[in-house]
C-alpha cells in the first residue's frame, strides 16, 4: 500500500515476494514451480509412479507458489510448518498452517511410514521367503551394499554420523524406512533426504533394467524358474511365521518395533483374510501413500533446497541406490555359480528390498528375453527379505550411531 493507496502488489501478495526476495531465491522458487508440474506431468503419463508423483509434484508446486508476507516482516508459507518444536510453537502452529496437524501427528513420530508398512505387509506375498529363507536371506544381503558404502562416503563428504547413516538407508530403496531412520537420526535434513529417496525410487524401474542387462548375461536372465519348484506354504503358516518373526525382531531390534510390528500385522491380516480388514488396509495404504507425497513435495520450500548440502545428497543417494543395485547383481551371479545354473542372477536385484517393484523389475527383465519365464513368485523371497535386512540395518544405526 502506498499513500494508503492499494496498489496491485498488495492484491497479489506472491508476486510481490519476487521484488521483496534476492535473485537467487526467486530463480529456485520458479525451479521448483517448474519442477513440481514435471513431476505431475510425468506422473500423468506414467513415466514415473503417478499414486506418488503426482500428489507430491503438486504439493511442491503450490507451496512454493503460495509464499506470502508473514507478521513481523518474515515471508513463509500457510501449509506447514515443520521447525515447530516446543508446544506452544506446535499449538500456535495447528491454528494456522493447514497441513500442521497430518504432519505433526503422522510425520514428526514416524506414524505415516508405519501406516504404510501395515499396508505393505498385506499385500506382500512370503511364499518363497518361508520356503527358502536362507537363500533369500543370502540373496537380501549383498543387496544392502549401498547401504553400508555410502555411509563412510557421506562421513568423508562432512556429514556427521547421524545424518550419514540416515542418507546411507536410502540404499535399501525402502521410502517408509528412509522416513522413519531420518526422521529418528537427522530430523532436520528428512524432508531433503525422504524426497531424494522417493524421487529415485519412482525411476529405478528404468534404471535398474538396464544395470541387469549391462551386468548379467542374456542366457542368464533367460534361465526359467518355475512357481510349482517352490513347496507349498499353506496360510496357518505363514500366519503363525508372522507373529512368531515379528515378535522376535521386535524384541532383538526394538527400536525398529513400530516397522515391524506394522508390516507383519499386515501379513497377519492377509492371512487371516478378515475381508473388512484387507479392504480397509487397501484403502490406508492408498491414503497414505497420497498423504505421504503432498506432505513431503509441501515441505521442500525453497530454504530447504538453499542447504548447501543438498546437492551431495543427491549425489550420495543416487550412489546408495546403484551400489545396492550392484551387490544385489553380484549376489544373485554367486546364487547361479553355487546352484549350478539353477538359480536365475536376477533374483539378485530382487533382494533390494523395493516391495514389490525390484520383483516386478526381475520378472520383467526375465520375460524380455524368455517369454515363458515366470521367475516373479521366486524373487518375491529375496524382496521380503531385503525389507527385513534394510530394517535390521537401520535399526542398527538407530541404536549404534548416536553412540560414536
Amino acid at each position: 500500500m502506498v499513500g494508503g493507496t492499494i496498489t496491485i502488489l498488495d492484491v497479489f501478495q506472491g508476486l510481490t515476494i519476487f521484488l521483496k526476495t534476492d535473485l537467487t531465491f526467486s530463480v529456485v522458487r520458479v525451479f521448483l514451480i517448474v519442477l513440481g508440474c514435471s513431476l505431475v506431468y510425468l506422473g500423468y503419463k506414467g513415466k514415473l509412479e503417478p499414486i506418488l508423483m503426482i500428489p507430491m509434484g503438486l504439493g511442491m508446486a503450490f507451496v512454493n507458489a503460495g509464499i506470502l508476507p508473514m507478521p513481523g516482516g518474515t515471508i513463509g508459507n500457510l501449509f506447514t510448518n515443520p521447525l515447530a518444536e516446543e508446544p506452544a510453537d506446535i499449538i500456535n502452529a495447528l491454528q494456522i498452517y493447514f497441513l500442521q496437524p497430518f504432519y505433526t501427528l503422522t510425520f514428526a513420530n514416524g506414524l505415516i511410514a508405519c501406516l504404510i508398512f501395515l499396508g505393505i505387509g498385506a499385500l506382500t506375498d512370503l511364499d518363497f521367503f518361508i520356503a527358502k529363507p536362507m537363500l533369500s536371506i543370502a540373496l537380501a544381503i549383498p543387496a544392502e551394499l549401498g547401504t553400508m558404502l555410502t555411509l563412510p562416503l557421506a562421513i568423508a563428504l562432512g556429514f556427521n554420523f547421524k545424518e550419514a547413516a540416515a542418507i546411507a538407508i536410502i540404499g535399501g530403496a525402502d521410502g517408509p524406512m528412509v522416513l522413519f531412520s531420518s526422521i529418528m537420526l537427522a530430523k532436520h535434513l528428512f524432508v531433503v533426504i525422504t524426497l531424494v529417496a522417493y524421487l529415485y525410487l519412482s525411476i529405478i524401474y528404468a534404471i535398474y533394467p538396464y544395470m541387469a542387462k549391462l551386468l548379467i548375461p542374456k542366457n542368464m536372465r533367460a534361465i526359467p524358474m518355475q512357481p510349482s519348484e517352490i513347496p507349498r506354504v499353506s496360510s496357518r503358516e505363514k500366519f503363525a511365521f508372522a507373529i512368531v518373526a515379528g515378535t522376535i525382531l521386535c524384541l532383538l531390534f526394538p527400536v525398529a518395533a513400530p516397522l515391524f510390528a506394522c508390516f507383519f500385522f499386515g501379513v497377519a491380516i492377509k492371512e487371516a483374510n478378515i475381508p473388512r480388514y484387507r479392504e480397509f488396509t487397501d484403502i490406508l495404504l492408498s491414503g497414505s501413500t497420497m498423504f505421504l507425497g503432498f506432505v513431503l513435495g509441501a515441505l521442500l520450500s525453497v530454504d530447504i533446497v538453499l542447504d548447501p548440502r543438498v546437492f551431495l545428497i543427491i549425489i550420495l543417494g543416487l550412489l546408495a541406490l546403484l551400489f545396492s543395485g550392484v551387490g544385489g547383481i553380484i549376489g544373485g551371479l554367486v546364487a547361479y555359480k553355487l546352484s549350478g545354473g539353477k538359480i536365475n542372477p536376477l533374483l539378485g536385484i530382487a533382494g533390494v528390498s523395493c516391495v514389490p517393484t525390484t520383483a516386478k523389475i526381475a520378472q520383467k527383465c526375465a520375460k524380455e528375453v524368455n517369454p515363458e519365464a515366470m521367475i516373479l513368485p521366486h524373487a518375491m523371497g529375496p524382496c521380503v527379505a531385503g525389507v527385513i535386512t534394510t530394517a535390521i540395518l537401520a535399526a542398527f544405526y538407530i541404536t549404534i550411531v548416536p553412540l560414536l
